[in-house]
């Protein structure tokens, strides 16, 4: 069994504006999964910094970021990165270059988790449905481009609001979709903007959104996740 999550973490800055990336490694800590996509993972102006300071993410969680090496001091890739629990073995990672009209992109790690390979993708899609489905479609031409199929799971904000057209029509023509909750925002959540999607040799046990007292706060997001069964080959 793989656990997995998707969290848009706003770059720490809170629903009280304030920047706190404790509260975004508590809430780490209470999701505990195996494998996490993070979205707005880096500082927007500047250098671009990780968000969440390299040295409390290493002193204060069992996390590590799976390195993309695209900035010095940034965590991922257009704030898109994915973290691994200790013991997770990093196969390769790259990036992934999409169409935007904005800074976008989606980043691909290939992993063995609990014995099992599985590839990992984490995005963050445009505001526009019309680029969204741009995004999606190279996205998938990528992942139809690797040297090796794997196991695969994609995760994000797809700030998709449609229940199931737009880029999830897309994405649902050779992947399936974790069940999905309300996750934004994050106080009162009314869309279902973080989505889970799986190859058809990834079964779903349980899914959910996580809900509580700091996730409320930590973000304008609430993370969502997915127990996951990879042995069906």
């Amino acid at each position: 069994m793989v656990t997995v999550a998707s969290y848009n973490i706003r770059k720490a800055i809170g629903s009280d504006r304030r920047r706190r990336p404790d509260r975004v490694i508590e809430v780490l800590h209470e999701i505990d999964a195996d494998v996490i996509a993070l979205q707005e993972a880096d500082r927007r102006f500047g250098d671009r910094a990780s968000a969440i300071p390299f040295h409390m993410l290493a002193e204060h969680s069992h996390y590590r970021p799976v390195p993309f090496d695209v900035r010095v001091g940034s965590i991922g890739w257009h704030g898109n990165t994915v973290l691994v629990r200790e013991g997770v073995e990093v196969i390769r990672a790259c990036t992934l270059a999409i169409p935007a009209l904005e800074p976008r992109g989606a980043v691909l790690a290939d992993l063995v988790v609990n014995g099992r390979p599985v590839r990992v993708v984490g995005m963050h899609l445009d505001l526009s449905g019309l680029w969204r489905r741009k995004q999606a479609r190279a996205i998938l031409n990528h992942l139809h481009a690797q040297p090796e199929q794997l196991p695969t799971v994609m995760m994000g904000d797809l700030n998709e609001w449609s229940a199931a057209s737009g880029c999830l029509r897309d994405f649902g023509h050779d992947h399936h979709f974790a069940p999905s909750f309300p996750s934004f925002p994050a106080r009162r959540p009314i869309g279902r903007l973080d989505r889970i999607m799986l190859s058809r040799d990834i079964a779903v046990e349980d899914a959910g959104v996580h809900h509580s007292p700091v996730a409320r706060t930590a973000s304008d997001h609430l993370p969502v996740w997915a127990r996951l069964r990879l042995d069906l080959a």
